[in-house]
């Protein structure tokens, strides 16, 4: 696996670690997406930065999922 052979910081890493999280979104698995890409921005901010376009995409996605979840639950 790319974590194994490239670690797992490594921003093709984090981007399979995102790819995954969206994978189980639509799969229904919202709590484990969610945080799966917690973990993959947490990666982000370190590796690549605030400011990365990807760290930013991350947060976006975050947020959205997060306050999607929030009106879902009793």
């Amino acid at each position: 696996t790319r974590k194994t052979k490239l670690g797992e910081d490594h921003p093709d890493t984090l981007s399979s670690m995102a790819n995954l999280a969206f994978t189980w979104k639509s799969s229904g698995h919202d709590a484990h997406a969610i945080d799966l890409l917690r973990e993959c921005l947490s990666k982000r901010k370190q590796k690549l930065g605030l400011d990365h376009p990807h760290t930013l995409s991350t947060s976006g996605t975050l947020l959205a999922w997060e306050t999607d979840n929030l009106k879902i639950s009793p």
